[in-house]
């Protein structure tokens, strides 16, 4: 008998065709997860715009009830008394001119110490400088995710606290993260729900028809699960 491995045994037995309750889609998710540690639960959201056209872009970012599951390393770039907030509300670096000049010496030496990076808005002449080396890692500060803003410590607690941001990609589709695989049915259900108010709310006003067309879930290597966008 051919071996067939869990990971395709999964595969065969999710019905394709078919578009899950939310419950059941989280259920299957579990059942049909292999991965040995404790994976993160992915979403890809399918939207109604068309996204060669600039005024359909979607991006922004959500503060997920119950977090990523992730820890998030964040550097601040500001000044005066706005380095010292950053630090207190839990960044893990902050600086002005001489932030800017290690971002420079790590990229040079292919490594960053952070995964999100917040600006004040009299910083983003210092960020202009760095936009070859963070644009590519997609680290560039933007007011539509949160991340240029004269308050700096409620940017930083909202980035500690679970906050991800998204864009739609070329085929229209939102891929972020949800979770992870120990938080309970409920949190992930509340993570969903919330992240998918706030990518509505930023419906394009061109955009017509359904805006939420398909909604995807999964294990960082499990099968997707099609959820019933009704849920929505």
């Amino acid at each position: 008998m051919a071996y067939c491995s869990k990971r395709r045994k999964a595969h065969q037995e999710i019905d394709r065709t078919k578009s899950y309750k939310l419950s059941e889609a989280l259920m299957l998710v579990r059942n049909h997860s292999s991965e040995k540690f404790n994976p993160t639960i992915d979403i890809a959201i399918r939207l109604g715009i068309d996204a060669k056209k600039s005024d359909q872009v979607v991006r922004g970012s959500s503060v997920l009830p119950h977090g990523t599951g992730r820890t998030v390393r964040v550097a601040v770039m500001t000044q005066g008394e706005n380095i010292q907030k950053a630090l207190d509300a839990g960044a893990d670096l902050a600086g002005f001119a001489d932030l800017a000049d290690k971002i420079a010496e790590d990229a040079a030496a292919g490594r960053f110490e952070f995964d999100v990076l917040i600006a004040s808005p009299d910083a983003m002449g210092q960020i202009g400088k760095l936009a070859r080396v963070l644009g590519p890692k997609g680290l560039m500060p933007n007011p539509k995710t949160g991340t240029v803003t004269p308050d700096v410590a409620k940017a930083v607690k909202n980035a500690k606290s679970g906050q991800v941001s998204f864009r739609n990609d070329k085929a229209g589709i939102i891929h972020t993260l949800v979770g992870k695989k120990s938080f309970s049915d409920e949190s992930l259900r509340e993570n969903i729900l919330a992240l998918v108010a706030d990518i509505k709310r930023l419906k394009p006003a061109t955009s017509k028809g359904h805006f939420i067309r398909k909604v995807v879930l999964s294990s960082t290597m499990g099968p997707g699960i099609q959820v019933d966008v009704s849920e929505f």
